[in-house]
């Protein structure tokens, strides 16, 4: 594939100019968030942007409604910049739930140190930002979102490294994960020419170290529940990924917390549940079914209040993502009902539908 325009994937000094102001994007490696950096981020919503902090579905958080200056360096001051030249390149999955509750390995850990590393390489400040690094423990949840480059777990020291979501055959230890995955970015930042992605260069494989490959295989990938008990920990799922500055007050409460790119966010040392109902915040799964783009106002490309329209939709056990364009922004990557805006309705799984008739249309889809 070749790319005609440049990347324009937004982050902190390189805003998206949206309907309703510049957005900023702000990567979170591995989804972790201390604490203090919780309520810096509350902090920032309200001083800077619309008062709101918006999950995506790399488990980053966004800002919108941008309007003022200084949010750099409010950001730096809390650690979440740590380095300015690599901030757009610093997208990094974990497992979320890795050395909480299942998983073959843990993986906890590996998204920082592999963060320490891409920061302290010039040459790969100029990857797209679109490229992403993951660390699946094993489960198969993270190995099915499809990152450039992933350290996939088969044993608790051992896995195998996946390019592009399919499995190259090369195995590579726990203990070298981090510079495997880093050596295969150079090699993508030396070769890539207008590719934003591995997969859009002729020969994925070009880029891996040149040692003796396997077979490859294809194991199974699944999202295990990330909302509710799991363990001891607990995770809350915001409608539309959507947290108000005191919800994160209130999630700090309980020490650090995990993005997940599911838009949920899980409390590893857990939680009262209680207090989190009271803020506002759902422990019920059903409530992470239903996802959505920002739509209208937000969006000039967005022909419909899709959020409006969502929350017309009830969850019935299966993943529906509604987008007010084709562009599908922050749809999920496994299975899910498609609903796009199209001509004052929806089409929903390729059907068109008034607007009117989406709850409908959506409940004859989940339970035929």
């Amino acid at each position: 594939m070749s790319r005609v325009r440049a990347d324009a994937c937004p982050g902190v000094f390189a805003t998206h100019d949206a309907a309703d102001g510049p957005l900023a994007r702000v990567r979170l490696p591995g989804g972790v968030v201390p604490a203090a950096q919780l309520r810096a981020l509350a902090t920032c919503a309200e001083d800077f942007g619309d008062g709101d902090v918006h999950l995506t579905s790399r488990g980053n958080v966004q800002l919108r409604g941008v309007r003022r200056a200084g949010l750099a360096g409010r950001l730096a001051e809390a650690g979440l910049l740590p380095a300015p030249a690599h901030e757009r390149v610093r997208n990094v999955l974990a497992s979320p739930l890795s050395g909480i509750h299942g998983g073959v390995a843990d993986v906890r850990g590996l998204a920082a140190e592999l963060d320490r590393e891409l920061c302290a390489r010039r040459a790969l400040a100029e990857l797209p930002g679109r490229f992403l690094f993951a660390f699946d423990d094993g489960r198969g949840d993270i190995a099915g979102e499809g990152a450039d480059v992933c350290w996939r777990a088969v044993t608790p020291s051992s896995g195998v490294v996946l390019l592009a979501g399919l499995d190259s055959g090369l195995a590579v230890s726990r203990a070298e994960a981090v510079s495997v995955l880093v050596t295969v970015a150079e090699a993508f930042a030396r070769v890539r020419g207008p590719a934003w992605r591995i997969g859009e260069l002729d020969n994925p494989a070009a880029v891996l170290p040149d040692r003796p490959r396997a077979a490859p295989e294809v194991r199974p990938c699944r999202v295990d529940p990330t909302v509710g008990r799991i363990g001891q920990a607990v995770g809350v799922a915001p409608r539309f990924g959507l947290l108000t500055a005191a919800q994160l007050r209130v999630l700090a409460e309980f020490g650090d917390a995990v993005v997940t790119p599911w838009r949920s966010v899980l409390l590893p040392g857990g939680a009262e549940v209680e207090r989190l109902h009271e803020a506002g915040l759902s422990t019920d799964p059903a409530t992470a079914e239903i996802t959505a783009c920002i739509g209208a106002p937000g969006c000039a490309k967005s022909l419909a209040d899709v959020r409006a329209d969502a929350r017309t939709v009830t969850p019935r056990g299966a993943r529906v993502h509604v987008s007010g364009c084709a562009r599908r922004c922050g749809r999920p990557s496994g299975a899910h009902h498609d609903v796009v805006a199209e001509g004052g309705g929806y089409r929903v799984d390729g059907q068109w539908t008034p607007a009117s008739g989406l709850a409908d249309a959506l409940a004859r889809k989940v339970l035929a």
